[in-house]
């Protein structure tokens, strides 16, 4: 799964992990507002790495957490959703906008092979000082060059330089910033 080879998510050793990483996220999600220990020990133990001084709001969803690493004082608003069967790495001071969605999962074009239950992943990448508006999407395989900003709303299918203003379904560089 982690190298970009065809996986099959039923296997029991993923539902396995899937299944942790839910009561994980129950927890974190389901903590005291003022719990800030108990959300902290959540994501510690659901997540790769989490930089000194990032914060994520709940709700948060993500498949396996692990593969994840969130850099330095970035930021998750609500509702964000990384699905993280391949890595997913956020820089160091990262702004991140509420209803955020990064999708490393990818499907077979072939119908027969998907139908089969087959599947892929592409890792994501987003460097240091990005900021991505509410209700970006990015889709598998993109990076984000650093200090680039994507619109809100925007869906991202192909990777960015880094400097730029990027916006738009598909998103297209519009300015350097």
């Amino acid at each position: 799964m982690l190298a970009g080879e065809l996986y099959l998510a039923h296997d029991p050793a993923l539902v396995a992990e899937r299944r942790r990483a839910q009561r994980l996220l129950a927890r974190f999600n389901g903590a005291d507002p003022d719990d800030d220990a108990a959300r902290a020990e959540a994501l510690a133990a659901l997540l790769g790495s989490l930089g000194d001084g990032a914060m994520v709001n709940p709700p948060f969803r993500c498949d396996y957490g692990a593969q994840i690493t969130i850099g330095a004082r970035s930021f998750l608003n609500f509702g964000c959703v990384l699905l993280d069967c391949a890595r997913i790495v956020i820089g160091a001071e990262v702004q991140i906008g509420p209803g955020v969605q990064l999708y490393t999962a990818t499907h077979p074009i072939d119908a027969a092979t998907r139908r089969a239950g087959w599947e892929a992943a592409l890792p994501i990448a987003i460097d240091d000082g990005v900021w991505l508006g509410g209700g970006v999407i990015v889709c598998p395989g993109v990076s984000i060059g650093e200090n680039s900003v994507v619109g809100a709303g925007s869906v991202v299918t192909r990777s960015l330089p880094a400097n730029v203003v990027a916006a738009g379904n598909p998103c297209r560089v519009l300015r350097p910033c």
